[in-house]
């Protein structure tokens, strides 16, 4: 180990996530997605603990720093541990997952105009195959900062509904992460603040994007949404009004 650092840490923008079976590292800056196994994944977990690359096999400690999940400090520098997540039961690639466009139900043309609007927004975040994921947290970010009041369950439906109904007219690719984006932006300029969240579930590995209300419902989601494990929220915070 001549070449490689004494001490590392984790990024703040990596998070890790712990099924048991394999643990996934998602990198927020870059939008890389990283899975090691057990044998990788207790020598993370041993790691994260003194920061110390001792103990860790060179081509792995290589590897990791190399992807950027691993960063060299001047000394002991522990990370906050994996976040431990339920594992599916195996289906032995038996489990059907349905996937599928339905048609989204009507609505007023000025919605689905602003919808649109906010699809174009969102498209512009999320593109870039590098920065795409970095550009969408920091307009969540800011966007979810300007917020004054929760969405209701009925108004956070009815932008998601607006979005979808947008998003089956747009020729762009409008899946999870772009329809979530923009009814973040949608609510917003009504000054109305929805959870964005970011999750991942097992067998197979899999992330999602969506939005919750501030109590935590899920919004316009099918029962399967409840497989994933949030990694990153954005908005659980708020200002009041004056």
């Amino acid at each position: 180990m001549d070449d490689l650092p004494s001490f590392v840490t984790c990024p703040h923008t990596v998070r890790a996530v712990d099924f048991g079976h394999a643990l996934v590292l998602i990198d927020y800056r870059t939008g890389s997605v990283q899975a090691l196994q057990p044998p990788a994944t207790d020598q993370w977990n041993a790691i994260s603990h003194t920061g110390a690359l001792e103990g860790i096999a060179p081509a792995l400690a290589s590897r990791l720093l190399a992807l950027g999940v691993l960063t060299p400090t001047s000394g002991p520098n522990p990370w906050t541990p994996a976040l431990r997540a339920s594992s599916a039961q195996a289906s032995w690639g038996s489990t059907e997952h349905l996937a599928g466009i339905t048609r989204p139900p009507r609505a007023p043309l000025t919605g689905t105009l602003a919808a649109a609007a906010a699809l174009t927004v969102a498209f512009a975040a999320t593109r870039h195959h590098r920065t795409g994921m970095q550009n969408t947290i920091t307009l969540l970010s800011a966007t979810c900062a300007r917020t004054v009041r929760p969405a209701t369950l009925q108004q956070a439906t009815t932008a998601v509904n607006a979005v979808r109904r947008a998003g089956w007219y747009s020729p762009g690719r409008t899946a999870c992460l772009e329809e979530s984006v923009a009814v973040v932006l949608l609510l917003r300029t009504r000054r109305l603040g929805v959870r964005w969240c970011h999750g991942i579930a097992s067998d197979p590995i899999r992330l999602h994007a969506w939005v919750q209300t501030m109590d935590g419902d899920d919004v316009a989601e099918p029962s399967s949404t409840r497989a994933y494990t949030p990694v990153l929220t954005i908005g659980d915070r708020h200002h009041q009004p004056r």
